[in-house]
C-alpha cells in the first residue's frame, strides 16, 4: 500500500472551535463537508469574520480544526 492509498490516520473533523479575533469569543461550530465557509458572524460582537489572506475559509484561520476539504488534502 502507498502513502497515497493508505487509509488517513486520523479521522476528519467536522466540528471546529472558531475564535473571534476582535472579542475573543469562541463557539463550536460544524463545518461543511464539501465548501469552504467565508463569513462568520461573531455571537459575541457581531463582526463578520473573513478568511486571512492565503486561508480559503473562516474556519482555516480561526478554528482550532481546518476545514474537511484541508484535513482530507483536497485544499481549495
Amino acid at each position: 500500500m502507498t502513502a497515497a492509498t493508505a487509509p488517513r490516520a486520523d479521522p476528519i473533523r467536522t466540528r471546529s472551535t472558531l475564535t473571534c479575533p476582535h472579542c475573543g469569543h469562541r463557539a463550536t461550530e460544524a463545518m461543511p463537508t464539501d465548501a469552504c465557509q467565508y463569513f462568520y458572524d461573531c455571537r459575541g460582537c457581531g463582526a463578520v469574520l473573513r478568511p486571512k489572506p492565503g486561508d480559503c475559509c473562516v474556519f482555516c484561520s480561526y478554528g482550532d480544526a481546518p476545514c474537511p476539504p484541508m484535513q482530507a488534502g483536497d485544499g481549495a
